[in-house]
């Protein structure tokens, strides 16, 4: 186990810079979670920690060793990718057991070594057969077998559930997760998709356009995002934003679930606490125990997130409403919040004292 920490990191493709000066410790033992949309970095970054990039400006460490010239194989770390990239005419126990052979382990301990790792990922009755005959869950255990039986310092996994229907996609999250608590190693994982970031990771690193955004467990993400990329790419569905009253500079949000929907006619009390706009639902999905409203409000469209679909009908007349504590305050030049309405760090803001 190690942790990793990159300083000053950079990557140039052709004069064009896609990383941007990261500065980013992952703790030995955490499960860290890279995410942002694509082309925002996170892969190219998974790959020089791996050493299938090289750097073009900083330092990567993998414990206490600078890593920057070491070639992929001295870096004492695993990678598994979203294609599998299994041998087919290799059985399973081979495909495990390649790595092993590679580095010259004896044929004893090579057998030692994947009958243990087999039997904790679940693939015990499944050593002769080939990747052929396997579900796509299976040869995904297959890939991780086969980093995990090397018994790295750091694994390293780029979007390696993409390939997975949703429901399988769902078990190996679990999976993963608990395969990451039972061998205590230091995970880098890579995703585009936040929901998978939120469930899985510790530590979750949101980037965009080559640089961090922030850095922070998904609670504190969700709850308290530093900018308005943070706040819209976090959560599903995404943070409502609408202009300020009487605050140009400013915009507000506020989480779809933090809004009531009221008949039109029924007014919130008290309301001088509350952010308050009329409007009509224009659409509405049902998700089982929750409905999300789509309503087009005076101060523009915004979700409402309810436990019933009989809080309105299509085309009603409606009040949204949110209590200004749950209203969060976003510089509208920079993106950076300032605060809550109506909190003590909004009071600062409004007062000249907080930036």
């Amino acid at each position: 186990m190690a942790r990793v920490v990159l300083q000053g990191v950079t990557k140039t493709f052709q004069n064009q810079k896609v990383v941007k000066g990261l500065d980013l410790v992952i703790p030995d033992g955490s499960f860290t979670v890279l995410v942002g949309p694509s082309g925002c970095g996170k892969s190219t970054t998974l790959r020089m920690i791996a050493g299938l990039e090289t750097v073009s400006g900083g330092d990567i460490l993998i414990g206490d060793q600078a890593v920057n010239a070491l070639p992929p194989g001295k870096r004492d770390v695993a990678m598994v990718f979203q294609n599998y990239a299994l041998y087919p005419t290799m059985n399973v126990f081979d495909n495990i057991a390649y790595g092993l052979r590679n580095r010259g382990t004896s044929k004893k301990e090579c057998k030692v070594l994947v009958e243990e790792i087999a039997e904790i990922v679940g693939l015990s009755d499944y050593l002769k057969r080939k990747p052929s005959q396997l579900s796509g869950g299976q040869r995904q255990r297959v890939a991780l077998a086969r980093a995990m039986v090397k018994k790295p310092k750091v694994f390293l996994m780029d979007e390696p559930l993409s390939n997975l229907d949703a429901k399988l996609r769902n078990q190996m999250r679990v999976e993963l997760t608990s395969l990451h608590k039972q061998l205590g190693s230091t995970f880098i994982y890579v995703t585009h998709d936040q929901v998978e970031a939120m469930t899985m990771g510790d530590q979750i690193v949101v980037m965009s356009d080559g640089h961090i955004m922030q850095v922070a467990a998904p609670m504190d993400l969700y709850q308290e995002p530093e900018n308005l990329f943070v706040a819209q790419f976090i959560g599903s569905p995404a943070m409502n934003v609408v202009p300020a009253e009487g605050r140009s500079e400013q915009l507000w949000g506020f989480r779809p679930e933090k809004a009531l929907l009221l008949p039109a006619a029924v007014s919130p009390v008290p309301a001088d606490d509350r952010w308050v706009a009329k409007g009509q639902i224009v659409s509405r999905e049902i998700l089982g125990s929750d409905t999300l409203f789509h309503v087009e409000t005076e101060k523009g469209r915004v979700i409402v997130k309810a436990d019933t679909e009989e809080a309105g009908q299509l085309g009603a007349a409606v009040t949204v409403t949110v209590a200004k504590p749950h209203m969060y305050v976003f510089d509208r030049a920079s993106g950076k919040r300032v605060g809550r309405l109506g909190g003590r760090e909004q009071v600062s803001t409004l007062a000249g004292g907080v930036s």
